[in-house]
């Protein structure tokens, strides 16, 4: 299972550099993690979720739950 990173930044009208901008991590740090191949063991760190958390006025957890809920995508689903 992945985490559609990029869906949730669009289905909220956020950018890379915005989040980099308001939450104060690094456009190039943020870029990296939010590009990179995801596998089981590194889908998504805690650095992202405080730099969404930070921007979107959120708590983490909620941040998380709203990933888990809607944004997880099954990589063993075949169509």
């Amino acid at each position: 299972m992945r985490i559609d990173i990029k869906a949730y930044l669009d289905h909220n009208g956020l950018t890379i550099y915005r989040v980099a901008k308001e939450s104060g991590y690094g456009y190039t740090t943020l870029h990296k993690s939010f590009n990179k191949q995801q596998t089981n063991a590194t889908s998504i760190n805690l650095r992202d979720l405080d730099a969404l958390a930070q921007t979107m006025h959120k708590q983490m957890w909620q941040i998380l739950q709203e990933l888990e809920d809607s944004y997880l995508i099954d990589d063993d689903k075949h169509v």
